[in-house]
């Protein structure tokens, strides 16, 4: 969480009584920020931990996911969508509805400040649930953010839940048992877009199968891109 997004956090906690007290002392004691960094992981507890702290996706990230998604429309949900621009871009980009799941009150707070400073209040929805409790049959475009791993469980969610035709853009980490349908920038903007029914007819199920020489080239290619990369 880097100073923009505290200040906004400030804005949107603003007269919310014990909550921005609190934030005003940390803020004043120089704490902020492990705050909102600690308090992503203890306020955000999911069934599967992911491992990773809240980083926010820089604007050249969010534009090479909606890159991979262009031409689209239709339902969106972003798993974890942190102060929610991933959910926000999505609606400006005619996804409707868009659609955020994300455990983190801070977090969802930001999400609705940046919506209602965006004119967008009301049209954007961001859930404080469990996204591997939430039913996926109906989206037709999913957007993760999260950590190697969760990978393995969130590929069986999503083959299990997804619809036909339904496409997934993963950031930062790939689904490495997947082959993607189109990939978007490199190094820490890396984005992978994968076409569920492709994966399907493929015969890859979320336990692992044989892979095929693209799909190991793919995988390959990551990890040697991978170490290049901090906390990979």
């Amino acid at each position: 969480m880097d100073l923009e997004d505290l200040e906004e956090l400030a804005t949107a906690l603003h007269g919310r009584g014990k909550d921005w007290d609190l934030f005003q002392i940390f803020a004043g004691t120089g704490l902020a920020l492990y705050v909102a960094w600690a308090g992503s992981l203890a306020l955000g507890l999911r069934k599967v931990s992911l491992q990773v702290p809240y980083v926010p996706s820089s604007t050249k990230q969010v534009n090479n996911m909606m890159s991979l998604l262009k031409g689209r429309s239709g339902k969106l949900v972003d798993l974890g969508s942190g102060d929610g621009r991933i959910v926000l871009e999505a609606y400006k980009r005619g996804f409707r509805p868009a659609v955020g799941y994300e455990l983190n009150p801070l977090l969802l707070r930001l999400s609705h400040f940046r919506a209602w400073r965006a004119g967008c209040s009301g049209k954007v929805v961001y859930r404080r649930e469990d996204f591997w409790k939430a039913n996926l049959s109906d989206c037709n475009n999913v957007t993760v953010f999260l950590a190697p791993s969760v990978v393995p469980q969130l590929e069986r969610k999503l083959l299990s839940e997804l619809p036909e035709g339904a496409w997934v853009v993963a950031a930062r980490f790939p689904f490495a048992r997947w082959t993607p349908a189109n990939v978007a920038g490199v190094g820490l903007e890396h984005a992978w877009a994968y076409n569920i029914s492709q994966v399907r007819q493929a015969g890859r199920d979320a336990t692992g199968g044989p892979r095929d020489e693209k799909q190991e080239r793919h995988l390959q290619n990551w990890k040697s891109n991978s170490n290049s990369i901090p906390g990979v």
